[in-house]
């Protein structure tokens, strides 16, 4: 049945005028917020953002990190020279001993025997020799009144001349004697600390088998013995024969050590000299640095790492050691921003670490803008927005909250009653 409403004619399942106007509203607003929904997809797709630094020269001391090993100024092996049972230990295991400091005592009853046995001997051939000059002076008169015979007078003088030799041989068994009964009684032959000793009262010691006893190691000062590569070496020696460092002397090269536990040791070392051999096995030659050791602290044997101040380099090219990459074969690289605000990926030469910087050797020039963060998230050839280090570039969040507020605004303007009857006119 059709029904009549002013000038219209409305028939069963016509849509009414109301009904349009609501259809109307609901598809301007989805036209709208799909218009919205654009917004993030381009902020996602916008060039990302970089900072980046420009490379520049300055002035920095040329460092080198070695690993090393400490071992005593002085070192005495206390040795047996006497043979015989261990009497007493006079000293304490880990102290400090002085040089001439009695440390032991061997029995000395077998060598005192023998020393009074040579004096005995001694004594014995004086008396033959004062007999015999007697005699050969008798002779010398009675040879010139033709008294005695010639060959009787030279056999008086030549006995003579053979107990004198008796004498001195005598003599030099008595010293002799007197040497090796010294030896009964052991002292120190250095200043320094005593470790354990390896016999104990009571034990018999040789003198043939140099027997060990204990041993005494200065340890102050004390000398660090570090492991360096061939050509590093050459390096090192090439520096100092320009003049760039010093072995040497009041002005040679620092070293400052890192202990066993990563803390810095508070002295500081000198560099001694470079060893003039190359271990064919390791390839690598043996520098050596002395350091004081007061409170010693630095023990034989301790295993550290050494910082060597090599001299300065004038016109080096620092870069932060976050902005070094390493790719799959461990060479260092980093990534630069080309004129064209492209990535590039360069390789490098790397030196030494000053402050937590690499020295680059080679692979930047000044002026190049190196990416120091914001690099893994671009690839080489991308396009990019460099920012200069210390400026705030826009973080992802807030861009993300600024894309859903203007998709919640324009959600509430196109359900909006204004915007329904806009949309029914």
């Amino acid at each position: 049945m059709t029904r009549h409403s002013g000038n219209y004619a409305i028939t069963p399942g016509t849509p009414s005028l109301r009904t349009l106007a609501a259809q109307c509203a609901v598809i301007c607003a989805a036209i709208g917020l799909a218009g919205c929904s654009d917004k993030p997809q381009q902020a996602a797709s916008a060039t990302p953002e970089v900072n980046v630094m420009r490379v520049q020269t300055t002035a920095v001391p040329v460092t080198v990190d070695l690993p090393g090993r400490v071992s005593a100024h002085l070192v005495a092996e206390v040795q047996a020279r006497a043979t015989g049972i261990l009497l007493k230990r006079t000293f304490v295991e880990g102290s400090e001993v002085k040089a001439g400091q009695l440390l032991y005592q061997i029995d000395p009853a077998p060598y005192v025997a023998t020393l009074d046995n040579a004096k005995a001997a001694l004594a014995k051939a004086r008396a033959t020799l004062v007999a015999a000059k007697a005699q050969s002076d008798r002779y010398k008169v009675l040879v010139a009144a033709n008294a005695v015979s010639k060959q009787d007078y030279d056999n008086a003088v030549a006995a003579t001349d053979e107990a004198q030799a008796d004498v001195e041989a005598d003599a030099a068994s008595v010293e002799t004697a007197k040497i090796n009964l010294s030896y009964t009684t052991v002292y120190s032959p250095i200043t320094g600390r005593i470790g354990k000793s390896s016999v104990t009262p009571g034990a018999y010691v040789q003198s043939s088998g140099a027997t060990e006893l204990a041993t005494v190691q200065q340890m102050d000062p004390v000398y660090v013995d570090l492991t360096q590569s061939s050509v590093d070496g050459l390096k090192l020696r090439r520096a100092a024969a320009d003049g760039k460092i010093t072995l040497t002397g009041p002005h040679a090269a620092k070293v400052q050590l890192v202990l066993e536990d990563g803390q810095p040791y508070k002295g500081t070392g000198h560099l001694e000299f470079s060893d003039v051999t190359v271990d064919q096995t390791t390839g690598s030659v043996t520098v050596r640095a002395t350091f004081d050791n007061p409170h010693d602290v630095l023990l034989p044997g301790m295993y550290v790492r050494a910082r060597i101040d090599e001299g300065f380099n004038e016109q080096a090219v620092l870069l932060p050691e976050a902005a070094v990459q390493h790719d799959q074969k461990g060479n260092p690289t980093a990534l630069v921003v080309n004129a064209k605000d492209q990535i590039e990926l360069r390789q490098l030469t790397t030196g030494g670490v000053t402050d937590n910087n690499w020295i680059i050797e080679k692979g930047l020039n000044v002026g190049d803008r190196v990416v120091v963060s914001g690099g893994m998230k671009v690839q080489p050839g991308q396009n990019v927005h460099a920012v200069d280090q210390g400026a705030t570039p826009v973080s992802a969040t807030a861009a993300a909250a600024d894309a859903a507020s203007d998709s919640a605004a324009a959600s509430a303007s196109a359900s909006s009653p204004a915007a329904a009857s806009a949309g029914a006119v």
